[in-house]
């Protein structure tokens, strides 16, 4: 059985499509979802969200935080921000990376939040760029803004 995924940002509907399961980063921890699930109302964290395909290849999609509606037959992820694996230049997230980690070393304590966000974000990136995966066609649907 397959359930229906969308996952949107505010700037664009980054997926549409069917998956066996759906595994997200869950502010309480990670969650996996298969047809049928109870509803649910939930936030996501910074973190990998997978997409189970049937005989296929997972494809991972960092996701910056958000909100997920689980229905039975239908998940929407609205994220605040979300990139696929193939989307990420590698070159760029080590860059910013390396100017988190920076920030880190030198921001007083008060003032450190914001820089140990974009540092995690930043690992996020390069940990989901480095697991590249090859997508099926059609089943990514691009913003054409």
């Amino acid at each position: 059985m397959t359930i229906q995924v969308e996952i949107v940002t505010p700037s664009r509907q980054l997926y549409s499509g069917e998956v066996e399961m759906i595994t997200m980063p869950g502010v309480e921890g990670e969650m996996g979802v298969l047809a049928g699930h109870a509803p649910l109302l939930t936030t996501l964290n910074i973190g990998e969200l997978t997409l189970h395909n049937a005989g296929g290849e997972p494809e991972y999609i960092a996701v910056s935080g958000g909100v997920v509606e689980v229905l039975p037959d239908k998940v929407i992820v609205m994220a605040r921000s979300a990139e696929r694996a193939d989307e990420i230049d590698i070159a760029r997230a080590e860059e910013a990376l390396q100017r988190a980690e920076e920030a880190l070393r030198t921001r007083p304590d008060e003032d450190r939040q914001p820089v140990e966000i974009a540092y995690r974000r930043s690992q996020l990136r390069l940990k989901v760029a480095r697991r590249r995966r090859r997508t099926r066609p059609g089943v990514f649907v691009e913003d054409e803004g």
